[in-house]
């Protein structure tokens, strides 16, 4: 019975730790730019600077 005890102090424990990680990545500001990721690949300008070579 003791085991069990352990067991849900330790998953709630791991629990609480992730909530509170994922405040802390909120209030970071981690999850603002929602828009620019996806629509990062179809907008690439960069042009190569290495002319292919004829051979």
């Amino acid at each position: 019975m003791s085991v069990i005890v352990i067991l849900l102090l330790a998953s709630i424990s791991v629990a609480i730790l992730f909530l509170l990680a994922f405040i802390w990545s909120v209030r970071s500001g981690q999850f603002e730019d929602d828009f620019s990721p996806p629509s990062r690949i179809l907008f690439d300008n960069e042009t190569s600077s290495q002319k292919p070579t004829k051979k």
